[in-house]
């Protein structure tokens, strides 16, 4: 399988990887299928700057047990919604993160839909 340079990029130096302790949200999915497992931790600010009124991710972090892209996937996911308000990180789209990892092969896209899914679920939990 070829990756992009973005991928390998966030694969081998990933952003926002680890724990929040004392996060006031996680939301973990996983694959059966392929086995990866995604953790997403929430820290919320929840009046958010007057510039951006509401509840904003003050900080994300995450813990993946998986292959390259889900590992490029909760990276870039993570870096795209810090700073974003719930409203706004909700309406993230699986092609905006393969758009900003240039690309995932075909049989990886599904990584990217676990990264949202286990972001939609920490704010789910949150609210």
């Amino acid at each position: 399988m070829i990756y992009s340079k973005e991928v390998i990029k966030h694969f081998k130096k990933p952003h926002n990887q680890g724990v929040i302790k004392n996060a006031d949200s996680v939301g973990q999915v996983g694959n059966v299928t392929c086995g990866d497992v995604m953790k997403i931790y929430l820290k919320i600010d929840d009046k958010g700057p007057k510039s951006k009124p509401g509840p904003l991710i003050k900080d994300v972090k995450f813990e993946t047990l998986g292959c390259a892209a889900a590992i490029a996937v909760s990276s870039a996911l993570t870096d795209r919604v810090k700073g974003m308000t719930l409203e706004e990180a909700l309406a993230v789209k699986k092609d905006d993160i393969v758009n900003d990892l240039g690309g995932l092969p075909a049989p990886k896209i599904h990584c990217s839909m676990l990264g949202l899914e286990a972001l939609h679920k920490a704010i789910k939990q949150y609210k």
